[in-house]
């Protein structure tokens, strides 16, 4: 996909500090919401003053009914103090962006007079108590003491946190037991550090996987990207969600139509395991184990199939039947990172895939 390369270019540039878009977030948001009554939440990796995260909660402080809604601004942030889409652009303001801070908000209320509870509240609210804005003290990263200390005390995290920090950021997540909603690249799916999460049933997918739109710097220079109201936007074909917040399309029961067949279903030579090409072609008859792509996470049903391992790297999960060596073929290496099967009296290597079997 064109949206990969970009992703790989951001994570070796490290700059990969992307905004999500407002609609994106409410229309995965919306299959949560029985989630956050009375609830702390911390969006630990966004510009209060230009996150769609903050001001999605910020406006739905009171039908949600949160308890607490808190906001930390990392110093590099590209947009802090130069796009102040919620407060007016002076330099009482600027200045407010010019070093890291926290926003912490505990009730939305008609403090402007209007008759109605929204963002205009939020806003006049941060602009006139000088308790809701404060500065940090450090650098407002993930991993400092302060935004830990804020961490501890938060219910649930919501963010789009750094593409190229993403295992260290769930296992800071894993670390303090916080329940989660987090943006990240598909194929975190195949991490060392976050694929037994998933096989475990620790984490899993969202709802919505696919094509997502960010903000981006303007210094990022690669395909698929486009300049509005003078904003950089850039597209990526690979985003998904990862939590471990329950939602009702993680029990949806995938509907099985195909028949299995030897000639559609070659065996794997160096696995116990069957080649599925697409997870829309898992066999109805079939109940032995199976490898499929890593898009499967996306329709994932714990009662309906269970993970045993996946074709990447090592043997970590004891499923590879066969190591090749240099006496077998010069492609050895390449081959024992995967699974491989016959084509054309050829052994083939497949992507990494998942190793699974349905329950009965």
């Amino acid at each position: 996909m064109a949206g990969n390369g970009n992703l790989n270019v951001a994570n070796k540039a490290k700059k990969d500090e992307f905004y999500t878009q407002l609609p994106d977030i409410e229309n995965e948001l919306r299959h949560y919401k029985k989630h956050f009554k009375d609830k702390t939440v911390f969006c630990n990796c966004d510009d209060p003053y230009e996150s769609n995260f903050f001001k999605y909660f910020a406006m739905n402080f009171n039908q949600l009914g949160l308890k607490k809604l808190i906001a930390t601004c990392y110093s590099e942030s590209f947009v802090a103090g130069k796009q102040l889409a919620l407060f007016d652009d002076s330099p009482q303001e600027k200045s407010k962006t010019s070093v890291p801070h926290k926003i912490i908000i505990t009730e939305v209320t008609d403090l402007n007079g209007d008759g109605a509870t929204n963002l205009a509240d939020v806003e006049w609210l941060i602009k006139n108590d000088k308790n809701v804005l404060t500065r940090l003290n450090g650098d407002g990263d993930f991993r400092s003491d302060e935004c830990v200390e804020l961490l501890k005390e938060a219910d649930i995290v919501v963010t789009n946190p750094p593409f190229s920090l993403f295992r260290e950021y769930v296992a800071q997540l894993m670390k303090y037991e916080k329940k989660f909603l987090i943006i990240g690249n598909e194929n975190n799916v195949t991490y060392k550090e976050i694929f037994p999460l998933l096989m475990n049933n620790t984490i899993w997918l969202g709802c919505k996987s696919g094509s997502q739109q960010f903000e981006v710097p303007m210094s990022f220079e690669k395909n698929n990207t486009y300049i509005k109201e003078g904003r950089k936007y850039a597209k990526f074909g690979n985003i998904c969600w990862f939590t471990n917040l329950d939602h009702n399309k993680r029990h949806d029961k995938l509907d099985l139509y195909k028949h299995y067949t030897p000639e559609d279903y070659p065996t794997y030579d160096n696995y116990a395991a069957i080649e599925v090409g697409r997870v829309s072609d898992i066999p109805c008859d079939y109940d032995d184990i199976m490898g499929v792509p890593i898009t499967f996470m996306q329709i994932y049903n714990p009662d309906q199939f269970e993970i045993l391992g996946i074709t990447d790297r090592g043997d970590e999960y004891g499923l590879k039947t066969k190591e090749y060596t240099k006496y077998d073929t010069p492609k050895y290496g390449d081959l024992n990172r995967r699974a491989t099967y016959w084509v054309n009296g050829e052994l083939k290597p497949t992507f990494a895939k998942l190793l699974i079997r349905k329950k009965h």
